[in-house]
């Protein structure tokens, strides 16, 4: 693409939104995004497992996280429902070792990195390439590079939003610098949340689809689509569950998975929607290159009047 993406490959915004539904609809996104959200879901509980034994390590009788652990809990959870958490907290510390804690590493990222290949084929349908490189460095170097990556700026986003003012507050109280301090880093840490996740967004439309020539952009259309959208969606998903929530009236400890599959779902629709969008840009570009060439060819070849 040699064609700048904000210039929308000579596209006008109306004409972008009618060739990016069309592609949808063509794509099947709907679909993909359902295979998506399954792909997560399976991630997630080796990751959880691989968590919970680390956490036996990290936590274990007398330490220091898990004595405040547990009197934060005590605080806001019922006495027997701490005591639950703190006798699983004993079992799992007791069984944690080594080997566990290796092979749940190795489990979440090979598990992981199947929700990232599935990226890798719907964005290869999006941007209407084949998959052309070994099977190895497709899963081995890019699923688990992308996924290792995303991890990273996936959790410092997240630590930032729940212990970013927290951060603040014992930087500024350490180093003696007020409250201003404390104050201009509770408007700074909001770019940075924003700027980890468009990165991650921008990793995966750089990584993920088989382009010849792949150009990066920190910013692009589609990762700016794909994150409003996420965002927009997960906001409204979240106003929706406080005012119409009846998936665990219904379907009872079900309930929870339900809801996080559509989360899941969300999420996976944003991605391929914003991987849809710089496809539709990058092709018009192409095309719009195509056009001018044979232009200035024709011009070229055409005789000049005597």
């Amino acid at each position: 693409m040699t064609v700048s993406l904000w210039k929308l490959g000579g596209l006008t915004p109306i004409r972008l939104v009618k060739n990016v539904g069309t592609q949808i609809s063509e794509d099947e996104v709907a679909d993909r995004s359902a295979a998506l959200s399954y792909y997560f879901l399976a991630s997630l509980f080796p990751l959880l497992l691989f968590l919970m034994t680390l956490f036996g390590f990290l936590a274990g009788p007398g330490s220091q996280l898990r004595n405040t652990l547990m009197t934060d809990m005590a605080r806001l959870m019922p006495g027997s429902a701490s005591e639950l958490v703190s006798k699983t907290l004993s079992e799992v510390n007791r069984s944690a070792t080594g080997l566990k804690l290796i092979l749940g590493l190795l489990a979440s990222l090979w598990a992981a990195s199947s929700g990232v290949s599935a990226i890798i084929n719907a964005l290869n349908i999006a941007y209407r390439v084949k998959e052309t490189r070994p099977w190895w460095k497709t899963r081995l170097v890019v699923s688990v590079g992308l996924t290792i990556a995303l991890s990273v700026l996936v959790i410092a986003a997240l630590g930032l939003v729940l212990f970013g003012g927290t951060l603040g507050e014992s930087v500024a109280t350490k180093l003696g610098l007020g409250g201003a301090f404390t104050l201009a880093w509770k408007i700074v840490q909001w770019p940075l949340i924003f700027g980890f996740m468009l990165l991650a967004f921008a990793m995966v439309y750089y990584y993920a689809p088989n382009l010849k020539e792949p150009e990066w952009y920190w910013i692009s259309p589609g990762a700016a689509v794909g994150l409003v959208l996420w965002l927009v969606g997960s906001l409204a998903f979240r106003v929706y569950l406080h005012y119409f929530n009846s998936y665990n009236a219904t379907y009872g400890s079900l309930g929870a998975v339900i809801i996080l599959l559509l989360w899941f779902y969300i999420t996976g629709a944003a991605i391929l929607i914003g991987g849809e969008v710089n496809s539709q840009i990058g092709h018009a570009a192409e095309e719009r290159q195509k056009r001018e060439e044979r232009q200035k060819t024709l011009e070229w070849k055409r005789p000049v009047a005597a």
